[in-house]
């Protein structure tokens, strides 16, 4: 396996700005860029499968880049909680991206990486090297259950200590299940990057992100949300790139109405399912990589 290169941006905010750290993978050089963006507790390795698959196919002509969204991985934590929010994320991509000068863009992102896509791609008046040219939302659009933020709310924050990968990688399967099914051998790789090491001795782990990303989290209410849907759809409307909806037939999160919407308005999103899954799928599995890889490479 041919491991990515890890580097930095620097991000401005209000506390003096902190560092968004980003994996890339392909040729340095290439002006084609697809951002990866991952979903609210995962970190920029979830997409290793995915990018060495494109980046094979693509050969020279393509650079995959997969940040750390702030508070994970190997990105700063904000000293202030309340700017784990998906404007500020927004922000920070458009640093990210005017340090990476592409001069053609893709987007791929996995439900909040999404989100913050439909905000970026849905503002054209935003300073970007270039328009986004094709998205990829992954089991999300503007309507975000709500069952499904109560369901995440249940473990988000609780980071856990665990006294082996393998242990760390079950406790992770037992909230993750929805995200269909992997081998043992894939999901240990999955869950691998989600840790980290405590530092105190005793060769034990916890998982890799800031536990405040759960404030502003809690914080949201029905009323709120509903609020923050209406602003999402007025982005949406507005997307112009060619855009492909992914679903697990099984989520919960983007529903069948939603997703459907989603394919008659804005972009007129095409919609794919993936039958076995929910919330949300992996590109692990060959089907879903291939499905991606023809959508942003061939067509």
């Amino acid at each position: 396996m041919i491991d990515p290169s890890l580097n930095y941006v620097h991000c401005p905010d209000a506390a003096g700005g902190h560092r968004m750290a980003y994996w890339q993978w392909g040729n340095p050089q290439a002006g084609h860029v697809l951002l990866c963006v991952h979903g609210l507790t995962r970190q920029g390795r979830d997409f290793d499968v995915l990018a060495q698959t494109l980046c094979q196919r693509a050969g020279d002509s393509l650079r995959v880049v997969c940040p750390d969204v702030a508070g994970r991985g190997q990105s700063d934590w904000l000293k202030d909680p309340q700017g784990y929010q998906i404007p500020n994320y927004a922000v920070d991509m458009l640093a990210l991206l005017a340090q990476l000068q592409p001069t053609t863009l893709d987007w791929l992102g996995t439900s909040m990486g999404g989100l913050i896509g439909i905000v970026v791609a849905g503002q054209p008046e935003l300073p970007l090297p270039v328009p986004v040219r094709r998205l990829v939302l992954n089991d999300v659009g503007p309507v975000i259950e709500w069952q499904a933020l109560q369901r995440i709310g249940e473990y988000l924050g609780k980071t856990g200590r665990f006294d082996s990968v393998q242990q760390a990688a079950d406790a992770l399967w037992a909230v993750a299940s929805s995200f269909g099914p992997h081998t043992p051998a894939q999901w240990l790789a999955l869950s691998r990057p989600m840790l980290k090491a405590l530092g105190d001795g005793s060769g034990a782990f916890t998982l890799h992100y800031d536990p405040a990303l759960a404030q502003p989290f809690g914080a949201v209410t029905p009323e709120s949300a509903a609020q923050g849907e209406a602003l999402l759809w007025q982005l949406y409307d507005q997307i112009t790139a060619r855009t492909l909806l992914i679903r697990g037939q099984e989520s919960d999160l983007l529903s069948v109405q939603t997703a459907r919407a989603m394919t008659a308005r804005g972009p007129n999103a095409r919609l794919l399912e993936f039958a076995g899954v929910g919330h949300a799928p992996t590109f692990i599995a060959d089907d879903q990589v291939q499905a991606v890889a023809s959508f942003l490479l061939d067509e």
